[in-house]
């Protein structure tokens, strides 16, 4: 892309109660002149208070899809999204979700970005989940899978969760998330935050 150009982010949100940090991660990433379009699960609308994004922020899911195909020719919009983005950024990325795009699962707009998603551009996902599905045997595997594709993950932190318990599975801050992403978006620039969790 030329330089003067706005890079453009997909942003991703699944069924974590983390999906209620969008509003920050939004403004945090706009303040950097990204262009912003969000992705999100079903499920991660139960956490997502539209009103509460910042204003021309484009929210985009299953129902807007099928809607917006209805015969041969019409486009398809997650492959449309494949195309539009500089870099795919999945915060937060549930323990279900997780499970399906390392098994090649494709069922919802999100997942079927993921699956269409081109290896040559960085995809970045965020973890966050219960400390008890976090430490489960199948969680790691799939981890070291996605990363082994090529994909970054910001690791998840240590903290008291929502239900009360402590440990790890917190998705990690808004400002380490953001960070990865500008130093992706821009690697040879000298002036890119570092990032110590790559």
């Amino acid at each position: 892309m030329a330089s003067n150009t706005r890079k453009r982010v997909l942003l991703g949100c699944t069924g974590s109660v983390a999906t209620i940090k969008l509003p920050q991660l939004i403004d945090r990433l706009r303040q950097h002149n990204l262009e912003i379009r969000v992705v999100v699960t079903e499920k991660a609308k139960h956490f997502l208070k539209e009103a509460e994004l910042p204003p021309g922020v484009q929210v985009l899911s299953d129902t807007v899809e099928w809607a917006a195909w209805q015969d041969r020719g019409d486009p398809v919009l997650h492959i449309d999204l494949v195309k539009w983005a500089d870099l795919f950024l999945i915060a937060p990325l549930d323990a279900n979700t997780l499970g399906k795009i390392a098994s090649g699962i494709c069922d919802n707009i999100l997942t079927c970005v993921a699956r269409a998603w081109n290896p040559k551009k960085p995809l970045v996902f965020c973890p966050a989940m219960n400390t008890k599905m976090w430490e489960h045997p199948v969680t790691a595997p799939q981890i070291a899978l996605l990363k082994s594709w090529g994909y970054k993950e910001v690791t998840c932190i240590s903290k008291t969760l929502m239900c009360g318990d402590t440990g790890m599975g917190g998705m990690a801050e808004v400002d380490t998330i953001v960070q990865t992403t500008l130093r992706l978006l821009n690697p040879w620039d000298p002036y890119s935050p570092p990032d110590l969790r790559l």
